[in-house]
Formats: structure tokens, sequence, C-alpha cells
């Protein structure tokens, strides 16, 4: 049966994907993470305290977006709220994106102070992502939502994380010289790795921003309930009944925790891949990282994108159930092979590994979220969705963090990195969240039909 083609407003939505990618693939997993270890190495900075430091400023924000999902997504239930507060985010998230390229290069004893544009821009992309996930129920139908949440993160990854990547390869490793300074069309200009990092930054910002314009003028509020006096306290009253009656919407509150508990890992892992690599491969440094590892960055992006597009194909054959299995035995598997992680080699074979179920996994749990939910609360539950994930994505680098921090205290000169032990931890909550989504996937769904 041929696949009916995309409308204005889903491509719309995929597009997005492509848009806020570059934000993930340079701020919040590879190139920023790299310039913090550089960063923290000149300071002389301990890499194993330098990697829990790091680790818990992810938590930290990770909580603060936990905090503020909840209630952001039942106040934008009311129609017309919702494009507001994207917006709102989105602007934060671009302002500091840019305010992040003058960071202060010069004086090592600084190196703290790159990360206060990072938070606020991180909090700005993830609060639009609290906002963008809902949005999903208002762009498309039931049928079709497994097809464009995994076809979405799928253009995310081809053009978004992969194009980006390529331009900031050749801005940090190719263009960089002995003479710290670049030839254009015979006009000399000074330019160094500090140069590299800053345009790359700029370039996040103005990508970010000009490929979210057709989302932004296409993608509009369709479910939600009409405007009312004191909405602010009217949504905090629907929240505590809505969490007050869990028992009603059961299927979904397993679903939440099974979440909480899976996507813990999975966030941890795409978070600290870059830290991960420098803490465990002895031939990588914080000298030599762009070069080594970039390349394998590159490349499970392009990966992720062609899985991406196969998962988009299987969900029309397999059931949504049938695939996060799949997802959650590939990442209990890689968290399991991280231990053994010591040469580059190694980190290619994992790197192929998350690229087969990244976008799966996170694509696949929206969709079959968005599908047992009431649409006209998709903002409320979906406020919930990004707790669930925000306060996983707490525990996770707090464990890897702690567990980390309690190896080095204990043997300091432990070969490999200590980080690796913390990976493993991970191995749990992909068993344990499993446990729970079959749970979830055997309770009915009456509610949608009574709502």
């Amino acid at each position: 049966m041929k696949q009916a083609k995309f409308t204005k407003r889903e491509w719309s939505y995929i597009f997005y994907d492509w848009a806020e990618s570059c934000f993930t693939v340079i701020i919040g997993t590879f190139i920023f993470p790299s310039l913090y270890g550089i960063l923290t190495d000149s300071a002389g900075l301990n890499p194993n305290i330098a990697d829990s430091i790091f680790g818990y400023v992810v938590a930290g924000i990770s909580l603060t977006i936990a905090l503020l999902s909840p209630i952001l997504g039942t106040i934008s239930d009311y129609r017309g709220y919702k494009q507001k507060f994207f917006r709102f985010f989105f602007l934060i998230g671009i302002v500091f994106t840019v305010l992040l390229a003058f960071y202060p290069a010069v004086d090592t004893r600084l190196w703290w102070v790159v990360l206060i544009p990072y938070v606020f821009a991180t909090i700005g992309y993830s609060g639009t992502n609290v906002f963008y996930d809902s949005f999903i129920v208002d762009a498309t139908s039931d049928e079709n939502m497994d097809r464009v949440s995994t076809t979405g993160y799928a253009f995310g990854y081809i053009g978004g994380s992969t194009i980006p990547l390529i331009l900031a390869i050749v801005l940090l490793t190719i263009l960089p010289n002995d003479s710290n300074t670049l030839n254009l069309f015979g006009l000399v200009v000074p330019y160094t790795a500090t140069t590299g990092f800053q345009i790359t930054f700029l370039m996040t910002a103005l990508w970010w921003l000009l490929f979210s314009l057709p989302f932004h003028k296409n993608v509009t509020q369709v479910y939600g309930i009409e405007p009312e006096k004191n909405p602010v306290k009217k949504s905090f009253q629907r929240l505590f009944a809505t969490l007050k009656d869990a028992r009603k919407y059961k299927k979904v509150f397993l679903f939440l925790v099974a979440f909480f508990l899976y996507i813990d890992g999975v966030h941890t892992i795409i978070n600290l891949a870059q830290r991960f690599a420098d803490n465990a491969l002895e031939a990588v440094t914080a000298q030599n990282a762009n070069e080594i590892l970039l390349p394998i960055f590159l490349a499970i992006q392009v990966a992720a994108f062609v899985f991406a597009m196969i998962f988009a194909r299987l969900s029309k054959r397999f059931k949504t159930e049938q695939l996060l299995y799949v997802t959650l035995g590939v990442y209990a598997f890689i968290s399991l092979f991280g231990v053994f992680v010591t040469e580059v080699w190694h980190f290619w074979i994992l790197g192929m590994l998350v690229a087969t179920s990244q976008g799966a996994i996170q694509s696949l749990s929206r969709s079959y979220f968005g599908k047992i939910i009431p649409k006209d609360k998709a903002n409320e539950f979906f406020g919930l969705y990004t707790v669930f994930g925000r306060f996983a994505a707490i525990l996770g680098p707090f464990i890897v963090s702690s567990v980390a921090f309690l190896v080095n205290a204990a043997s300091p000169n432990l070969p490999g990195g200590t980080m690796r032990y913390g990976v493993l931890a991970l191995i749990v909550l992909f068993f344990v969240g499993g446990f729970f989504f079959h749970k979830a996937t055997k309770e009915p769904s009456d509610y949608l039909k009574k709502d």
C-alpha cells in the first residue's frame, strides 16, 4: 500500500527537527563539550573532576526544566498559549547561543564562565522541546504519528546534525594552522581554534533561527481548552486533578514510569558521549580530540539518519511496542559494552550501536505517548512527559558523575578512565524500564473513548 504524502503542516513539523538538531549536535553533544575539555585542561583541572562537574551542570539544567514543564504544559493547554511559550523559550535559546560565541578564551582561570551562556541556551532549547513535542498532536493524525515522528528525527540527523557537524569539522580541524591566519581571496585575517569555535556557535544560532521559520508559520495549536479567568490557578488545579486521578490514566502513568527509567540512560549516553570518549580513550587528548572524534560523530549522524528512516518504514509493519522493545535491548547492550571501550575502534562500534536506536527510541516514545493521551490535554500530559524525561536526565548524569567520582577517589590511577563504571550502572534502568513498559502495554485505554 502506497503511503500518503506528508501535508504542509506535517512537513513543517518535521523540518523543525532539521532546525533544532544543529543545537543538539553542536552545543549539547559534541562541540561545546570539546571546548569545555580544552578550557578545563588548560586550567589544569583534573579530567575526572571536570567531567563530574559537567555532569552535575547537565543535571541542574534538567532539574530546572523538570520543575517548569508541568506548570507551563498545563497553562499552555489554553488555546493560543502554546505558541507564545514556544516562542519565548526559542528566543532565550537563540540569544544565549549567540552569547556563547563570546566566551573568555584568554584567561584560563575563567574557564567556568563559558558555562553561564551554555546553561541559559540549553534551558531555552529544552523549553522549546516541551511544546514542540506536544505540537505533534496538532500537526498530524494518530495513524501517521509514528511516521511523522521518526521522519522528523531522521531529517534532524541528516540535515540539522550532519551538515553543521561537517562545517564544524572544517572550522575546527582544517582551517586552523600554525600561522594563526586565514587567507580569504588575498585578504589575510586572524584565525585560530578560538575563532573556529566562535563561528561554529554563531552558525548554530543562525541555522536554528532560519530553518525554524516554516514551523512558526504553519504549525498552530488545534487541540486545547478555552481561556478562562485565573488561568494560572486553574492550571494548577487541573494538573493536580490529573495527578490525583492517575488510576483513570493508568496506561499513561505506567508508560511515564518506564519512560523515566529508560530515557534516563538514553539522554545520559547522548549528553556525555564527548566526555566519555575523552575519559575512556587513551589516544584522545584535549588537543587532538576534534581530529579523532568528530569524524566518528559525523558517521554516527549519517548512520542514525539511515536507521531512523528504517524504523519509519518498520512502523507501518510492526507495532510501536515491538519496535521499542528492540531499541531497549540495544541500549542495554550499549551500557554493557561501554565498560570495555579502550581503543578508538571500540568507540566506532559503540557509536554505530547508538546510531541504530538513538532516534528510534525517542521518536517512537513520543508518538506512542501521543496516541495514548487525551488530545485536549496534550500539553498537560506532554508537560508531564517532559518532567519524567528531564528528571531522568538529572538522575543519569548524577549516577555516572557520582560513580566516576567515587571510583576516582578509591583508585585515582585506575587505567581506562572512571566514567565507564557509571555507564555500566545504566543497564539496570533499561531492564526495569522495559518491565514497566510491558505493564503499560497491557493496560486498556478506555478513557480515550470517554474523553
